[in-house]
């Protein structure tokens, strides 16, 4: 299984922080917020891993990251995105890297308290489809949100002003090789992006979803209050612990 991390967009919604360098080399607590995603797959068993970024900053991460080692990689892989085209187009841009495997793929600004290992293996025995990682939160509105008929997923709403759980998508997803595909036959949102959910959506319409709920916290670190929830979580808890 490969991995892939997200780490482009222009991160307005922390400006002027974002006017100087890109979101995810922001610090959280002792480490670049990018740290944390990257350890997290690896922690998870998955050492081939590709940086997605963009903008003007996107140097900076071969400075900070070089090949690496810090993280016992042998070799980590970058691609650019221009402009802001959305998650799904970011990931369209790691075809030819994960190629027939399959790709766990981590958004650049999550931080989360436990192991991923688990689901990684869970995925790894899956035969085919997707698995999406659930949490219940306190402000779904600002997430993707599961609504939830049984044991399934009947479908995720982006950013619903009146929310059907309080179950909301985190940015942590798993992928057969039908995503290019996918990926391939979607249309711009009213955003002009190629959109996650909608690629979500379609495997939920194939009925080749599957979910787990997420233990331990949970947070992404793309607002200042986020940013700084996340550091506080992890100065008192510490990071992709063990499960």
């Amino acid at each position: 299984m490969k991995g892939v991390v997200l780490a482009g967009g222009l991160g307005t919604r922390l400006h002027p922080l974002t006017k100087v360098t890109n979101k995810h080399l922001l610090p959280v607590y002792r480490k670049p917020m990018i740290y944390y995603p990257i350890e997290a797959l690896v922690q998870g068993g998955i050492d081939e891993i590709m940086i997605v970024t963009g903008g003007n900053n996107a140097g900076d991460f071969l400075r900070l990251l070089g090949n690496g080692k810090e993280f016992g990689l042998a070799h980590l892989n970058y691609t650019y995105q221009e402009g802001e085209g959305g998650i799904a187009e970011a990931l369209g841009l790691c075809r030819a890297f994960v190629d027939e495997d399959k790709v766990a793929v981590v958004l650049g600004d999550n931080i989360l308290q436990m192991s991923i290992k688990q689901h990684v293996d869970s995925f790894r025995e899956q035969e085919r489809g997707a698995r999406i990682l659930l949490k219940e939160v306190e402000d779904p509105e600002r997430f993707g949100v599961a609504r939830l008929e049984g044991d399934r997923i009947a479908e995720i709403i982006e950013k619903p002003k009146d929310p059907p759980s309080s179950f909301a998508v985190t940015g942590i997803y798993f992928y057969d090789s039908q995503v290019w595909n996918i990926i391939d036959s979607l249309e711009p949102s009213g955003r002009d992006e190629l959109e996650i959910t909608d690629v979500n959506n379609f495997y939920i319409d194939q009925s080749s979803m599957q979910y787990s709920i997420m233990e331990g916290w949970w947070t992404d670190a793309g607002t200042f209050e986020s940013l700084r929830r996340a550091t506080e979580l992890v100065a008192e808890t510490g990071a992709n612990n063990p499960d």
